[in-house]
């Protein structure tokens, strides 16, 4: 009996470039990815969405001076107060109270004990169903085992690689549904911020780490091959948020 859900609570189902220079990076992305961009409410909301092959995958929201630049993702659940109030109950804070947006949703932005963050959010309607873009989004944390833990709140269970991958875990949707959401591993060094990551797929690592240098963006991990997974490198870009690459592996 097959135990599929079709809904997409528990998912990473959107991704957001947070920075004071959105149109810098909007202007790097499109560069280096080819992204295009459609204006969600112009001269309203005035919030750029990255559009692929037809399809909506993110954004870039205007924030307040003095606002790191970083990658967020954006899962869904069902409730965004009840999430809150399983973030706190876990130890976690919240840094946006749940808010309504329009013709959107609802949504909240969390930080876990050990500092990373991110969004829980509550769709109006089917939500986004973007495809193909944002393919994977992983957890560096100096506490595997309370990360484990806290990202309870969204019903994750984890599944540990094994030896051969360094003790890599993975995020699953739940103890009746083994489809993995996100990657989970310890930061190699103590002084690394806790943080998630997101991974885009792209059809030659090599040659994106290039351009990406070309464009002022840097290398933060350089191209290394992972076994049954694919090609990844991590790179910063020029306004200094951090974004995996990976070309996957063909699946079988």
């Amino acid at each position: 009996m097959s135990t599929q859900v079709t809904t997409a609570v528990g998912k990473f189902v959107w991704h957001e470039h947070v920075s004071t220079q959105p149109a810098k990076a909007q202007e790097f992305f499109k560069q280096l990815l080819g992204w295009d961009y459609e204006v969600f409410k112009p001269g309203e909301v005035d919030y750029a969405m990255i559009t692929s092959d037809g399809q909506m995958h993110g954004g870039f929201p205007n924030v307040p001076e003095g606002t790191p630049s970083h990658w967020v993702g954006n899962v869904q659940v069902e409730s965004a107060d009840d999430t809150v109030a399983k973030a706190k109950a876990a130890g976690g804070s919240v840094i946006v109270e749940p808010m309504d947006i329009p013709e959107v949703g609802r949504y909240t932005v969390l930080r876990d004990p050990q500092g990373a963050v991110i969004v829980a959010f509550q769709p109006q309607g089917d939500g986004p169903m973007g495809q193909g873009v944002f393919v994977w989004d992983e957890l560096g944390t100096s506490d595997v085992g309370a990360a484990e833990r806290f990202y309870g709140i969204f019903g994750w269970t984890t599944k540990d690689m094994g030896a051969d991958y360094g003790g890599y875990k993975i995020f699953q949707r739940g103890p009746d549904d083994e489809t993995g959401v996100g990657g989970l591993m310890a930061n190699p060094d103590s002084s690394m911020p806790t943080a998630w990551h997101p991974y885009v797929a792209v059809d030659d690592v090599d040659a994106t780490l290039t351009k990406t240098k070309e464009l002022g963006g840097s290398v933060v991990l350089e191209a290394m091959d992972v076994p049954a997974v694919g090609r990844i490198a991590v790179i910063q870009d020029p306004i200094g948020a951090v974004l995996g690459i990976i070309k996957p592996e063909p699946q079988s």
